[in-house]
């Protein structure tokens, strides 16, 4: 829909270049890296994929979802990206938002806030050398907000970890047993 005065940019919260640069091969719209979570600070996004819609003005039209872009983990996850594209064409073509579009994100609780001190705190330390101390914080950030995949997840390729290897479908697990909790509008709330 770029035609229509539409465009996607997709922010990746990683460090490793390469790895973004290899997912992002052949996509027709800017990925860019965002290594010190600002965007998830910003629009207290806790998990991924998160999609924000941004109108022309710059103004929030519909915030934080847990939506996909294709169907590639349509199995893992059992919701297929349809719905939520219908939605953003009748956004752009006729201008309609959906009904979850005017919820409002609670700010960041003081945990999830420490936890992404925690974390920021942890990547500078790994990226100074300081592994031991670096680790101490992953901890600290994981204990706080243990269902954030922006935290926990996030710190699994930092820490040598699979961010797709069993530690992720460990946490993916307990995600689904505590109910998806998701910081944002919440699945099925249209």
């Amino acid at each position: 829909m770029a035609d229509e005065n539409f465009s996607v940019i997709a922010v990746a919260i990683d460090e490793n270049t390469e790895a973004i640069t290899e997912l992002a091969a052949g996509s027709t719209y800017p990925v860019l890296m965002d290594e010190d979570h600002l965007l998830t600070e910003l629009f207290a996004i806790s998990n991924v994929p998160s999609v924000i819609w941004i109108d022309e003005d710059g103004m929030i039209a519909r915030p934080a979802a847990a939506e996909f872009g294709t169907d590639t983990f349509t199995e893992i996850t059992g919701i297929s990206r349809e719905t939520h594209m219908q939605q953003v064409r009748n956004w752009v073509r006729e201008g309609v938002l959906p009904d979850d579009a005017s919820y409002s994100v609670p700010d960041l609780a003081e945990e999830e806030v420490q936890a992404r001190l925690h974390f920021r705190l942890a990547a500078f330390l790994r990226r100074a050398g300081r592994v031991d101390e670096a680790e101490t914080h992953f901890d600290k950030a994981s204990e706080l907000t243990p269902l954030d995949f922006t935290i926990v997840r996030a710190s699994m390729p930092l820490r040598g970890g699979d961010p797709f290897g069993e530690e992720f479908f460990d946490l993916y697990q307990k995600y689904q047993d505590a109910g998806s909790p998701f910081h944002g509008i919440p699945r099925g709330a249209a």
